[in-house]
């Protein structure tokens, strides 16, 4: 018998150790997203020509060119249409405490070899009430797929979901000294009168939209500064999801990784770098585990209007969001 055994373990390989005895795999759990009854689809509204809103939404929008008519460049030609602009789903983020978990994608776990940087829970150690979670972002080109507008200057290019960034291969993901290296300017912010006017912030988001110029705030959430997956203070792991996903988008925009497309007075041809988040063009949607298809969110904004029923108290943390972009494009 003990031969049999030894036989059978030295064939065993070794990325098939089971859920048993791993404590990552343990910690894995997700579901696929359904394109169709997991999104809110209310979401695209306001749908709007120049200024005139033609279909009202429930949550706020943005500024928009004041001229339905636009013209645009294209080398020595112009090209000329209408200005339009709604809200397109652009990423989904997985937020795990498992190292390569894609809870969006069925929570099967990414077997890297290295196990190195499983995060915590909040509230678990009294020496640290923070906690810490690895982010996960998709291009998820929805209005590709359902081809409702056909300009391909109105929705996102390609065709095929993708993984855009693992924060499990970021070094300055868990590590806030590195994290300085893409903003510096963090350090103006690590007091008591910058993190105190976030209440502003946490306040304009929870009944309209999140202030642009405190950039340095999440609303409710907390800080978007340091570019890393510890948060502090972890009462709702709802909060710190999102506010993890709010920093992968301030931190992809940083990069030049996401563009926006802005501008009010002028056609918006082109989509343009911004390294600081425009967070009021973006909202954000639960779809992992419980999706909320009631409503989508702007950034900032409490997680207390929606998380009942949307934390299970066996939840082994693991959490999806669809992000929502607005976009001003010419038609």
């Amino acid at each position: 018998m003990k031969m049999f055994l030894l036989i059978g373990l030295l064939f065993i390989p070794a990325g098939s150790v089971s859920a048993a005895e791993s404590g990552a795999h343990v910690e894995c759990q997700g579901r696929f997203v359904n394109p169709v009854t997991d999104v809110c689809w209310e979401c695209i509204f306001p749908i709007s020509i120049g200024s005139v809103a033609v279909s009202a939404g429930s949550a706020p929008d943005t500024s928009n060119p004041a001229s339905p008519i636009q013209i645009c460049p294209m080398g020595i030609f112009y090209r000329i249409g209408m200005a339009i602009g709604y809200w397109e789903p652009v990423a989904m983020t997985d937020v795990t405490r498992s190292p390569y978990c894609m809870v969006n994608l069925g929570g099967f776990t990414i077997d890297a070899g290295n196990r190195i940087g499983t995060g915590t829970a909040g509230q678990s150690d009294k020496t640290a009430a923070g906690a810490f979670y690895h982010v996960h972002w998709y291009k998820y080109p929805l209005m590709y797929w359902i081809n409702i507008l056909t300009s391909a200057s109105c929705k996102q290019g390609g065709g095929d979901m993708d993984i855009g960034y693992l924060s499990e291969l970021d070094p300055m993901w868990n590590d806030s000294s590195l994290a300085l290296i893409l903003t510096p300017e963090a350090m103006l912010f690590n007091n008591v009168l910058a993190q105190g006017a976030c209440a502003a912030d946490a306040i304009a988001s929870a009944f309209h939209k999140p202030i642009d110029a405190l950039f340095w705030c999440a609303g409710s959430q907390g800080s978007m500064y340091p570019f890393t997956g510890w948060t502090s203070n972890e009462f709702s792991p709802l909060q710190s999801s999102v506010l993890l996903s709010e920093r992968m988008a301030y931190k992809l925009h940083r990069q030049g990784m996401v563009m926006n497309t802005i501008g009010v007075d002028t056609a918006v041809c082109f989509e343009y770098p911004s390294p600081i988040l425009p967070k009021e063009r973006w909202r954000y949607q639960m779809v992992n585990m419980f999706p909320d298809v009631a409503a989508c969110h702007p950034f900032g904004r409490t997680v207390m209007r929606w998380e009942v029923g949307h934390n299970a108290p066996n939840s082994r943390k693991n959490f999806g969001y669809l992000l929502w972009r607005k976009r001003n494009c010419v038609f």
